[in-house]
């Protein structure tokens, strides 16, 4: 059962409640181990923090929670298109002649619907779908049938889980990203482990490919698109003594992002010293990591997350 925001919520955990923040219908979960915040708007995962601890997920102290306009941080969901929708792949910009193209796809500013919640045990689980592409002036001109929609499951870590359903008569090819902001003591105190060794493209010097050859360590402006990557990659964040794991299925691709001071500054809803605050690593399919489905096929990319503290293996 879902209670509003009118409603007496129970003392016993899990439960999920029907808020309002600004203009944004949201949904609260809470368990016995953590807090979960859904924006039904792009079905954007707004917060995730255990009880007691920082927040594994960062959210803007500049957030508007606008209608028709994606919250700055958290988890949006970018599809059918990552991006700029030119430097996509011809297979991916084919399937787009007509219809608005804004950076990052067609579903972060619409309204999902909520098809699915349940209560199992000591976790939650939550499913999210786009509406009928017929049915909605942002989706129209894609093909129909063409579903996606977005399982979310609380336990002892966040899991997400993106699903897009080909029931049209035409080949489809997209790229995608769960857009994830990850909330770090300072940007000066994080490392990103797991691309040692890896090719990645440097958007910021004419999409030139590079090797990653150690560590990352984030010291300037950095948009990276990352290729062939393993499942588990993990930020090291020193300050807070602690490590968020971040494991990915369906996906050998990431994009590692932080604007830096100068750009922060011509950021919407994004203070001047954000970035401080703040590493994004998005989980994708983006360049040669593209989704291609014929009639009937499915594709599904996840990511599970979670923070320990040091000490583990890396």
């Amino acid at each position: 059962m879902i209670f509003t925001e009118d409603q007496e919520v129970p003392a016993q955990l899990p439960h999920i409640q029907r808020i309002e923040v600004n203009q944004l219908y949201c949904l609260r979960v809470q368990t016995a181990r953590a807090e979960l915040l859904i924006a039904e708007q792009g079905a954007q995962v707004l917060r995730y923090q255990e009880h007691g601890q920082e927040p594994v997920i960062w959210m803007s102290e500049e957030a508007a929670f606008e209608a028709g306009n994606s919250v700055r941080g958290g988890i949006p969901v970018c599809w059918p298109w990552f991006g700029d929708l030119m430097r996509n792949p011809p297979q991916v910009q084919a399937l787009h002649s007509g219809g608005r193209l804004p950076a990052h796809g067609l579903v972060r500013g619409i309204e999902w619907i909520l098809v699915e919640n349940a209560i199992e045990g000591d976790s939650v689980r939550l499913t999210l779908a786009i509406p009928p592409t017929s049915e909605s002036p942002s989706l129209r001109h894609l093909p129909p049938g063409l579903e996606l929609r977005l399982e979310i499951l609380l336990d002892d870590r966040l899991h997400l889980k993106l699903t897009t359903s080909n029931g049209s008569e035409q080949h489809i090819a997209l790229s995608q990203a769960l857009h994830s902001y990850f909330a770090v003591s300072s940007i000066h105190n994080a490392t990103v482990e797991g691309l040692e060794g890896q090719r990645y493209i440097e958007t910021l010097e004419g999409w030139a490919e590079r090797q990653q050859k150690r560590a990352l360590v984030v010291s300037s402006e950095t948009d990276r698109i990352y290729l062939d990557l393993p499942p588990q990659l993990a930020i090291r964040d020193d300050g807070w003594n602690r490590r968020i794991r971040i494991e990915a299925s369906g996906s050998t691709s990431a994009v590692v992002w932080n604007p830096w001071a100068s750009k922060a500054r011509r950021l919407s809803q994004f203070a001047d010293d954000a970035w401080q605050r703040m590493l994004c690593i998005e989980t994708a399919n983006v360049m040669d990591d593209l989704v291609e489905l014929a009639p009937g096929e499915e594709h599904s990319m996840g990511v599970a997350l979670w923070a320990e503290p040091l000490g583990g293996a890396a």
